[in-house]
């Protein structure tokens, strides 16, 4: 995998270069966890589903899906690997858990993913359309770029904004297909349908993402300007009598 630390060269013609394409799809993958990541994001929730296929029985499902999200986090400890991706879906799996355990039904432990999941997709789209792009906030970090797309990169501003507004609609249309089928569907139905919608709305959300960040100006490091702003400060009064 390319280095987020590779500098990268625009090209003269104004076309995204190849650094700038494999820098870009190396901060979505370390962003949005890449393989592994998905796997152990969808693993739980189809653990559930395939329970409650065979049996119907609401309390086992639910425990098995907690239980290897659990052991999920505990693998990546034991490896020192990065936790964050686990964590939150650990998080996501309990929450869903509870549901199912408080309410006696298998759409609890839906519900509370969907809620998540549109909410995701409001927030998307009004950010795209107010001018300040949650992808942005989101994915800056990664960059080291931080927020200085809003005033001092507008063409990346701009990828932001239509990146953004490509999660905001595709995430609506995912939802609204699920909770039509939340409301009269039955339990079974509706757990398939979200296992067989997890990865394919995200892989073409991510897909988007790369198109436009790939075609955008590169990154503005303000991080290393900070460090180099700190070298030239200590060496000024490294040099003062």
């Amino acid at each position: 995998m390319t280095s987020l630390d590779k500098p990268i060269t625009p090209d003269p013609a104004g076309e995204p270069s190849a650094d700038q394409k494999a820098v870009t799809q190396a901060a979505l993958f370390d962003a949005f966890g890449g393989v592994r990541g998905t796997v152990e994001t969808m693993l739980p929730g189809l653990l559930f589903v395939m329970i409650y296929t065979v049996n119907k029985d609401v309390k086992m499902s639910a425990i098995a899906a907690g239980a290897v999200a659990v052991l999920l986090v505990i693998v990546r400890l034991l490896r020192k690997d990065t936790v964050k991706h686990a964590f939150s879906g650990v998080f996501g799996v309990g929450v869903g858990v509870a549901f199912a355990l408080f309410t006696g039904t298998a759409k609890g432990f839906y519900l509370p993913g969907m809620i998540y999941g549109a909410g995701l997709g409001v927030a998307f789209t009004l950010s795209a359309l107010v001018g300040f792009p949650l992808l942005g906030v989101i994915l800056g970090p990664v960059f080291k770029e931080n927020l200085s797309w809003r005033t001092r990169n507008p063409g990346r501003k701009k990828a932001y904004t239509k990146a953004s507004l490509a999660w905001g609609l595709i995430f609506l249309a995912k939802y609204a297909i699920l909770f039509p089928l939340y409301w009269w569907g039955d339990a079974t139905q509706l757990g398939w349908v979200l296992i067989a919608l997890k990865l394919p709305p995200m892989v073409l959300a991510v897909y988007f993402t790369w198109v436009f960040l790939a075609k955008a100006p590169p990154p503005i490091d303000v991080i290393a300007e900070w460090e180099a702003e700190e070298a030239a400060e200590k060496a000024r009064k490294a040099g003062t009598p």
